[in-house]
Parts: C-alpha cells; structure tokens; sequence
C-alpha cells in the first residue's frame, strides 16, 4: 500500500504538465479578492532534489524538466515560449536561487507560492515517510494556520471541508493509481465533492494506461460533469509510444507514456493558455514520433 514515492518520479513528463496547467489555474482564481480554499489530496513530500538517489535512479527528470530547460536554451531566441510555460519555469527556478537546477517543488509548494495571505491551503497525505517529509518541509515556509498537513486520506477527509467558508475552492486530485481502487476512489470523491460544492474547481490527473480502468477514468468524469451540467476540459500529453501490453496493470521499465488532466469548473481562459502549452511540450518533451497532444472542452 505505502511502496509509491514519488521522489523518483519528481520533474517527469507528468509533472511538468500538470505542473504548468495548475499553475495557470491558481494564476487565474488568484485574481478574485475573495479568499481561497485549495485542497491538495494526495501531497507527498512537497519538495524534491533532482540530484537524491531515488531521482538519480529513475533519472525521469532527465526527460521531463531537464530536457525542458536543455531544449528551450538550445531553442532559444527563435522560440517565443508560451506564458504559462514562462510562469512554469520561473516557479521552478524560485526554489533554485543560486543557480542549476537541484530542487523541483511539488504541488503543495507550488500552490503555496501563489496563495495570498488571506487564502488556504490544506494537505493530505498517507505514507509515513512522506508525511514526515512533507511536514519538515512545510515547516520551513513558516507559513503557519495558512497550511494544514493533514495525515488521512484526501479521498475521505475533503468532504469534511466542503463548501469551504468562502464558497471558493480548488481541489488537486493527483493520486499514484498505484492502488485499482484509486480510480473508483477518485470517481466516489468527485461526485461527493460536485454534490456538496457545485462551484468549485477541481483537477484530476490521470495516467494514460492499456489498462480497462484507466482508460474508462476521463469518460466517467465526462459524464459527472455532464450530468451536473458544468463546464469542463481534458487535456492529454503523449511524449512517446506505448510499449506495455493492453490490460498492464503497471507502467513497464520504459516508464509512463503520458497522461491527461481533467478540470471541471476550469478558468474560462483555460482552454485557450492550453492551446499554446501544449503543441510546445509535444516539441520539447516528444521522444519518438508518437509524440502528440489532445484538448477537448465545453465552456
């Protein structure tokens, strides 16, 4: 139950697309003067070194935000980077003032850095070693009352918290799926959620798998939305061909091919900071022709 970390995934293709796409979100509900509520479900560790063991044995980063910051300075002047994927990298950099590129944030940090004083953020998370990390951590923002490290399941404690007292909230959902019952965990969340709090915003990320449930995660979110009749956006990212067998259960040696977002209730502006995002992350993260990017949405 407690084998992921994702200290050997920290700065993957993963994360620099759902990275770049939550900081374009908190951009946009950071403009309203009312106070938010952010829930971060599935925290980690919040802060990562690219140069730890477990990164230098996965070595993801090597093909996530490395190779992002290599292809961009190889790019570099013809280019003109899209402004969320600007607003991206000078986040990262923020963690590493003194040159090079050795912390990566996760979201509990991430989020952080874009909170107001007035806003809050509250973050779950399971694995005793995580949890203890992700405390350390946070202590070092002194960001006091303004953060919550909660050590319960996200899927079970949101619920308690919703609607939140200003009535606006973002809630993060980025679970390992380690676990089969993470995906129908997610789907029982999202429709407690919906129901109690309509107008919040909520993130999903999901890994693009062979297998049957994976597969079936984003049509089920599509018909919640549907059915509670509210906007919606699923966005995916591909940076190479699939080599697991249909029906794997896990991701092979090769590593994950890509994944998808999924938002209800996403910032009208969304769709349109994606459209720019995402061709430049299939040109700078593709690895094989199999590289590509899908975007669907109604407002």
């Amino acid at each position: 139950m407690f084998s992921y970390r994702h200290g050997f995934h920290a700065g993957n293709h993963a994360d620099v697309f759902k990275h770049t796409v939550l900081l374009a979100i908190l951009r946009h509900l950071t403009l309203k003067e009312i106070a938010l509520h952010v829930f971060d479900t599935h925290a980690g560790a919040g802060l990562y070194r690219l140069d730890s063991e477990q990164a230098r044995t996965s070595a993801e980063a090597a093909q996530g935000i490395l190779l992002l910051i290599d292809q961009i300075a190889k790019a570099r002047p013809k280019v003109i980077l899209a402004p969320a994927v600007q607003d991206y990298l000078a986040a990262i950099k923020s963690f590493n003032p003194d040159g090079g590129w050795i912390y990566y944030p996760g979201s509990p940090f991430l989020i952080f850095r874009e909170l107001r004083e007035r806003d809050r953020l509250k973050l779950y998370e399971l694995h005793p070693t995580e949890i203890r990390a992700l405390s350390t951590n946070v202590a070092q923002l002194g960001a006091g009352r303004q953060v919550s490290v909660l050590g319960e399941d996200g899927f079970e404690g949101l619920r308690k918290f919703l609607p939140p007292p200003s009535r606006r909230g973002f809630v993060v959902c980025d679970p390992s799926y380690e676990l089969k019952t993470d995906y129908v965990k997610v789907m029982q969340m999202m429709t407690d959620a919906i129901g109690r709090f309509a107008t919040g915003t909520y993130f999903v990320w999901y890994p693009i798998l062979a297998r049957h449930d994976a597969q079936e995660l984003p049509r089920k979110l599509w018909n919640l939305a549907q059915r509670s009749r509210k906007p919606w956006l699923n966005a995916t990212l591909r940076v190479k061909a699939s080599r697991a067998p249909r029906g794997a259960d896990a991701v092979g040696a090769e590593g994950l091919a890509a994944s998808g977002l999924f938002v209800i209730n996403p910032p009208y502006t969304l769709a349109a900071s994606l459209q720019e995002v995402l061709p430049q992350l299939v040109h700078f993260l593709g690895q094989d022709e199999a590289a590509q990017w899908a975007l669907d949405f109604r407002q």
